[in-house]
């Protein structure tokens, strides 16, 4: 069986940073969280990039660093940023390189209800968030769906049932053993 190569992608707040988390436990893989190991790269916040280099930077950056893990070998979990499927080329990254990709989908409005308070998303940082929120999912919903191989509703399940849908689709596909 090859490694178990698996990427989550979705809006800010959709689940993948704790989706992620957990699904590497389970399944005793190495997490790679795109926008954390671009941090460390970047020796600074997205949010400080993006506002002293601008978005086009950011995302040069993002593109470099992801075609480096997607050719990287061995197993991963990548938790990906939520504009990491803006390019083609990280669309076709994700697809060659980890082999099963999952849209964690939820509706603008649940995000909102995730993310009021939550100060660190550069794109949020509007007037009205919710209404970002559903511009980000009319462009970007078509393309996590390029992108992915499974859809995840997040809506209502808990993490830990996520974990599991996840799990059980790598299951069906033959990309981790079935468990027993």
């Amino acid at each position: 069986m090859p490694p178990t190569r698996c990427a989550l992608v979705g809006l800010p707040g959709s689940g993948k940073s704790t989706v992620g988390r957990q699904l590497a436990r389970r399944l005793q893989l190495p997490l790679v969280d795109l926008d954390q190991r671009l941090e460390e790269v970047l020796g600074t916040s997205i949010r400080q990039y993006f506002e002293e280099c601008g978005e086009d930077a950011f995302r040069d950056r993002e593109q470099a660093l992801l075609a480096e893990l997607a050719a990287e070998p061995g197993p991963m979990v990548l938790s990906t940023g939520g504009g990491a499927v803006l390019r083609q080329a990280n669309r076709s990254a994700l697809r060659q390189g980890f082999g099963q990709v999952f849209y964690l989908r939820a509706t603008p409005e649940d995000l909102w209800r995730r993310l009021r308070h939550d100060q660190t998303r550069p794109l949020l940082q509007v007037d009205n968030p919710l209404a970002r929120l559903r511009e980000l999912h009319r462009v970007r919903d078509p393309l996590y769906r390029e992108a992915a191989n499974y859809v995840i509703e997040t809506g209502r399940p808990t993490v830990h049932t996520l974990v599991n849908m996840v799990a059980m689709q790598l299951e069906m596909a033959g990309a981790v053993p079935a468990r027993t």
